[in-house]
């Protein structure tokens, strides 16, 4: 049964949302011998390998259909995490977020694809198998998921960093054998997928506002991943927080990044324009305050503030 899909997908989103080395990902790999410099440089080339890799992934996946991708990227990040965790020096991180970048193309869309054909959205059909239902719980335990590893990483693992990469490597050990369980669904055609992708992109490149505000949202998120994933541990480390006490932090920041949710509310009353320059505003002086402060509080509040606001930012756009 096609509903089988939506409780593995569940399953698959809450082990694979259990990175236990989230909370110290940069102190790992400065553990490893990798430079911040070349932790950059790794994401650099990680970004234009994600940007490449998901236009032909997209036409693979229509042709193999959507289990069979899903088996391979899955697969794959169990591997890639096998990578990270015997991961020593520059090159074998590089490996590991090459694997990750082609996992991450191919990804891109085939779960959600996956579970909306695998939902009943008629009007008299069971409310638990509505896609916009099913779609919310999906995400929400990718992040309970995050946030139970984090707990785990600060009440237990703490110090032991090899632990943390080890305990993930088996939570998405157990994702990929699930996938092995799901049932395959018709996907939509390949040629008319094709031709759709190749005229929008066609639009958005003659398009000069709609390519600059896509470059403004595209520097927003790196922004944002770069200090809440990588740089905010160096900030922490600085301040002289504990590993402990950056695992609970962490579980606070992704706590906020849930207010999405009141993003109309705020875009109701003061309109998108207003709203996209008070987020952007926020986020520039939040990124101000980290260059300049070394106290813990002040670092917290002005990670949290990039958080928000960009989890704000990204719903109503």
């Amino acid at each position: 049964m096609k509903t089988k899909n939506i409780y593995i997908m569940y399953a698959i989103a809450l082990l694979q949302g259990m990175v236990f080395y989230g909370p110290i990902a940069t102190l790992y790999r400065q553990a490893k011998g990798v430079s911040v410099l070349q932790i950059t440089i790794i994401e650099s080339i990680s970004l234009a390998l994600c940007l490449l890799l998901e236009f032909p992934w997209g036409i693979l996946a229509d042709k193999i259909g959507y289990k069979k991708t899903l088996l391979i990227c899955n697969i794959l990040y169990f591997f890639s995490k096998i990578v990270f965790w015997q991961a020593d020096g520059f090159f074998a991180f590089l490996l590991e977020r090459i694997m990750l970048s082609v996992i991450i193309a191919g990804l891109s869309g085939v779960d959600t694809a996956l579970l909306y054909l695998s939902c009943d959205n008629r009007q008299d059909c069971d409310d638990r198998y509505n896609s916009h239902r099913v779609f919310g719980i999906y995400n929400s335990l990718q992040t309970a998921g995050l946030m139970a590893a984090a707990f785990l990483f600060s009440l237990f693992v703490q110090d032991n960093y090899s632990l943390a990469a080890f305990l993930t490597v088996i939570s998405y050990g157990i994702a990929a054998l699930l996938t092995f369980a799901l049932t395959e669904t018709a996907s939509p055609q390949t040629d008319r997928r094709t031709h759709s992708l190749i005229g929008l992109m066609k639009d958005t490149l003659t398009n000069k506002n709609l390519l600059f505000f896509l470059i403004g949202i595209a520097l927003f998120n790196e922004t944002h991943q770069t200090i809440t994933v990588f740089l905010n541990q160096l900030q922490y480390v600085k301040c002289g927080l504990s590993p402990s006490a950056i695992g609970y932090i962490y579980i606070l920041v992704t706590l906020f990044g849930l207010c999405g949710a009141l993003s109309y509310r705020i875009t109701q009353k003061l309109g998108n324009t207003r709203t996209a320059t008070l987020l952007f505003s926020i986020a520039a002086i939040s990124c101000a305050l980290l260059a300049f402060t070394s106290h813990a509080l002040l670092s917290v509040l002005a990670i949290l503030a990039l958080r928000i606001s960009h989890s704000l930012f990204l719903q109503p756009f």
